[in-house]
């Protein structure tokens, strides 16, 4: 029987994405009862489009900070297939977010008509950013592209930030904004896959924010951004709404869904970490909704950088585990990279990044995130379908895929302090080995 492949990153260990001694499966003569972990491969569920991050201008302007060298060093270790974790699914802004270098727009006076639209700014490090991602990541790469808010002109509070809505008279107009991003995108070769309607939709922040309830939200995609897609050829344009935390999900998919005329332009939802778990509130979107999709568009580790913690890591394995058990079918990081300080950010809201890139140094830091996320990412391909599993314990959390050459990918995490043991069972064949504490592991057969 075949040998089974072991990755593992664990605490206390040097073990970062470190590939183990192989398992060798035994026939299950004894028809063990005890310690076992089962993988049904007859039994799918969602397809992975894939697993990535945002490429904003926060991280594209801290990564030309670096020498060269570095900033070859960085996308390698997200986009390289083979020396890389594999990134393919990436998220941008349109317009600025707190993670630009302030607000901008790219139409700053009041103009229905859009002739001043003009994406110079996104020239300067975002654009090349992305096209060097695209280029490492192949022909697999999708990006996805939200606004955080629509220019201080078009909303009623008269600025970026600070929450305010869309002004009705400018919701045909802003959604042309959108037509005429994709289409300017497109003409420099970056080719857009998806948008998001709007950033946190619920929230009023201190930064580039703008609120939708969820008929509103649900009446600007079937009025105005549908029909000015389908109008100028960009049906193919996947759209998303929500995008934001995971406790009003069904509430949010429910209003939207339930139209029948806004549903037919909306692929799936978004959401975010930061209202917790509530991993099955997707299980109750997907029960209710099977054919829209849900993508994680975006979480992250608050309050800056977190040098050297493990907790991060294991934050990211368990949403990560939760979510993909519950339908999930592609994962968006927030930021690649940030700086030492966890910027920039306009308004100061810092943040921890996966890689943290100290500009004074010129060094190039992993966090623990970086390979908790890798174990998914790197193994588990585009085009994978989730399996089932069963295990014998609540200390091990286990999700299991079917890569499309065949592959069986199983990925076990443990959050305990103590090692726990457990056997793979496949088609009447056992692996014994045991999964270190604050470890997780991915097993390939």
């Amino acid at each position: 029987m075949h040998k089974v492949r072991v990755i593992q990153t664990a605490q206390g260990t040097a073990d970062r994405l470190t590939e183990q001694e192989a398992l060798t499966f035994t026939p299950d003569l004894d028809e063990r009862e005890n310690q076992l972990i089962n993988i049904y491969d007859d039994i799918e569920y969602q397809e992975i489009i894939g697993f990535g991050g945002a490429l904003t201008e926060a991280s594209a302007v801290t990564i030309t900070k670096l020498s060269e060298d570095k900033q070859e060093e960085i996308l390698r270790a997200y986009f390289d297939k083979a020396s890389g974790i594999g990134y393919t699914f990436c998220r941008s802004h349109i317009n600025s977010c707190d993670f630009s270098l302030g607000n901008y727009t790219y139409v700053e006076v009041e103009d229905p008509s859009l002739e001043s639209f003009d994406i110079s700014r996104d020239r300067e490090a975002i654009m090349p950013l992305i096209s060097k991602a695209a280029d490492m990541a192949g022909n697999e790469f999708k990006l996805f592209a939200s606004p955080w808010s629509p220019p201080a002109w078009m909303k009623t509070n008269r600025e970026m930030n600070n929450g305010g809505k869309l002004k009705p008279e400018f919701q045909e107009t802003w959604a042309q904004y959108f037509v005429k991003y994709i289409q300017a995108y497109e003409a420099e070769g970056i080719r857009i896959w998806g948008l998001s309607v709007q950033n946190e939709a619920k929230a009023k922040q201190i930064w580039d924010s703008c609120i939708y309830t969820a008929e509103e939200e649900k009446d600007f995609v079937r009025d105005y951004l549908g029909p000015a897609l389908e109008d100028n050829g960009l049906s193919h344009i996947k759209i998303m709404i929500w995008d934001h935390n995971k406790e009003r999900v069904y509430e949010r998919a429910k209003v939207a869904f339930e139209d029948v005329a806004a549903s037919k332009y909306i692929w799936g939802i978004g959401f975010h970490w930061y209202s917790g778990d509530h991993f099955e509130a997707l299980s109750a979107v997907h029960d209710r909704f099977p054919d829209k999709a849900l993508v994680f568009t975006e979480g992250c580790q608050e309050g800056g950088v977190h040098l050297n913690s493990w907790k991060t890591g294991e934050r990211y394995g368990h949403d990560i585990m939760g979510n993909l058990n519950n339908w999930m079918s592609a994962w968006t990081d927030w930021n690649i990279v940030l700086n030492e300080q966890g910027g920039p950010n306009h308004v100061g809201n810092y943040c921890d990044a996966p890689i943290i890139a100290d500009t004074i140094q010129n060094e190039v830091i992993y966090e623990s995130s970086y390979y908790y996320i890798g174990q998914f990412s790197k193994f588990i391909l585009p085009g994978a379908k989730r399996i089932a599993v069963s295990k014998y314990t609540d200390q091990l959390e286990i999700t299991s895929f079917k890569n499309p050459d065949g592959s069986i990918v199983v990925v076990v995490l443990n959050r305990t302090d103590n090692e726990i043991p457990y056997a793979l069972r496949y088609r009447g064949q056992l692996a014994d080995t045991v999964c270190p504490p604050h470890g997780i592991q991915t097993l390939i057969f």
